[in-house]
C-alpha cells in the first residue's frame, strides 16, 4: 500500500462535514502519502465540535490512530498555518500531487473560482491550478442557490474537480463512517488509488 513519494495538499475548511476530511486524510495516510494539511480557523472549531478530535495541540498523526483504531497510517502530515502565505506549497515551484478541500465551504469555493487568494488554503489551490495539477473541491452545503452553482461552474472551468459530498446507498451503509469512506474513496479515486473503501456497483 505504501506510495510515500506522494505529495498531496489537504484544506479544511469551515463547512459541515468534519468526517469527509478526517476519513480522507486516514486513507492518504494509508497509504503512505504525505499529506500537508491546511485548517482553517472554522475549520478547526468545526472539526472539533462534530469529532471531538483536538486540533490545536498534540500529534494529529497519533490522535488520528487512537480516535480511528489504526497502525497501518504510514504517511506523514505537515501542518501549515492557513495565515502563512510564505508556506512553501504557496509556490509551485514546490511540487505536489494536487490538493483536496474537504468539506469546502461556500466562502472557500468563492474565493477558488474566483482568484482571491487572501488564505493559503486559497493560495495554494491557485497554485495547483496554475500548475495544471488535480484539484479536488467538495462542497457540503444544501440548498445551494444561483451564486454557489455559479461558482461550482468557474471553478470547474477554470480546471478544478467538482465533488460534492453525496454519499451513495448502493454499498449498503451502516455507519456515519462508511457514508463518509464512500466518499473519501470517490476523492482518492481521481488521484489514480485504489481504496478499497467501499464496494464498487455491481448488478
Amino acid at each position: 500500500m505504501s506510495d510515500a513519494k506522494r505529495k498531496i495538499i489537504v484544506g479544511i475548511t469551515g463547512a459541515s462535514g468534519a468526517v469527509y476530511a478526517l476519513r480522507t486524510i486516514r486513507a492518504l495516510l494509508q497509504w503512505g502519502v504525505e499529506v500537508h494539511l491546511i485548517v482553517s480557523d472554522y475549520g478547526a472549531y468545526v472539526v472539533e465540535s462534530e469529532t471531538d478530535l483536538a486540533m490545536k495541540g498534540g500529534n494529529l498523526l497519533e490522535l488520528l490512530r487512537a480516535k480511528f483504531g489504526d497502525a497501518d497510517l504510514t504517511g506523514d502530515i505537515v501542518r501549515y498555518s492557513n495565515k502563512d502565505l510564505a508556506a512553501s506549497i504557496s509556490s509551485g515551484s514546490f511540487h505536489t500531487d494536487g490538493m483536496i478541500v474537504v468539506p469546502c465551504s461556500m466562502k472557500t469555493l468563492a474565493g477558488i473560482a474566483h482568484g482571491i487568494t487572501g488564505s493559503l488554503i486559497e493560495r495554494a489551490a491557485d497554485v495547483t491550478l496554475k500548475e495544471g495539477r488535480k484539484l479536488v473541491l467538495v462542497p457540503r452545503e444544501t440548498p445551494l442557490n444561483k451564486i454557489h452553482l455559479k461558482n461550482m461552474l468557474a471553478a470547474a472551468d477554470a480546471g478544478a474537480n467538482i465533488l460534492p459530498a453525496m454519499p451513495a446507498f448502493y454499498q449498503k451503509p451502516e455507519t456515519i463512517t462508511d457514508l463518509a469512506d464512500f466518499v473519501a474513496g470517490r476523492i482518492l479515486a481521481l488521484f489514480g488509488i485504489e481504496s478499497k473503501l467501499f464496494e464498487p456497483w455491481q448488478r
